[in-house]
């Protein structure tokens, strides 16, 4: 399966919903849709993968990279994860220190 990625502005803050697998085939569209949002200056980024059924080590580098690009231009990026079985790679990896990880787009939202 391929990864579909749609976004929606809120405000100054945009969200990108994430649906399918983030694998080495198939990174380069959610790379390149965020590196279009922090170019255009949506710095502020909620990344919804509620509807990403795997995701491999390229899909959490691209995760990093995102994030340490929306810090350096003064923004920030956070995730909104429901699947234990995906949160369990964000532990496992260290990654739950070093993102802001929520279990709904409201709570992301709200924060």
């Amino acid at each position: 399966m391929d990864v579909q990625v749609t976004t929606e502005d809120f405000g100054v803050r945009t969200v990108l919903r994430v649906a399918g697998e983030i694998d080495v085939a198939s990174a380069d569209r959610l790379r390149e849709r965020v590196s279009v949002l922090l170019s255009d200056g949506r710095t502020d980024l909620v990344v919804d993968l509620t509807g990403v059924t795997f995701m491999d080590s390229t899909g959490l580098g691209l995760l990093v990279g995102a994030l340490k690009r929306a810090r350096l231009l003064g923004g920030r990026l956070v995730l909104v994860v429901d699947s234990e079985r995906l949160l369990k790679v964000f532990r496992i990896t260290g990654l739950t220190q070093v993102f802001t990880i929520h279990d709904t787009l409201v709570d992301a939202l709200a924060s």
